[in-house]
């Protein structure tokens, strides 16, 4: 059993959602986060305030699944941010689950 979770900026959720439906995940949860993302000052002129930061609409996607299925959405998310997303990429992990209850 794996833990399967993904993030990215709500622009891309009908394109998650692809994948998980191409993996045959039918069951997954989501969430509504914020994504921040701060930039280094070069000289104080650049912000008087604060450090550059940009805030992005995010989603958390998670979903219970097994190896051969992540190995799906593995491919295809790195399909998708090689030809579409450079400077927002979809993230993805997975984590081994040693015990559950279901």
């Amino acid at each position: 059993m794996k833990l399967l979770l993904i993030t990215s900026v709500s622009q891309f959720e009908k394109d998650v959602c692809k994948f998980f439906k191409k993996a045959e995940i039918l069951v997954y949860s989501t969430s509504d986060i914020q994504g921040q993302k701060f930039y280094p000052l070069k000289t104080i002129q650049d912000n008087w305030f604060s450090a550059q930061r940009d805030t992005h609409d995010s989603k958390l996607y998670f979903s219970f699944t097994t190896e051969d299925k992540v190995d799906t959405i593995f491919k295809e998310v790195e399909k998708f941010n090689a030809e579409k997303s450079k400077s927002n990429p979809i993230k993805a992990i997975v984590l081994d689950i040693e015990k559950y209850i279901n």
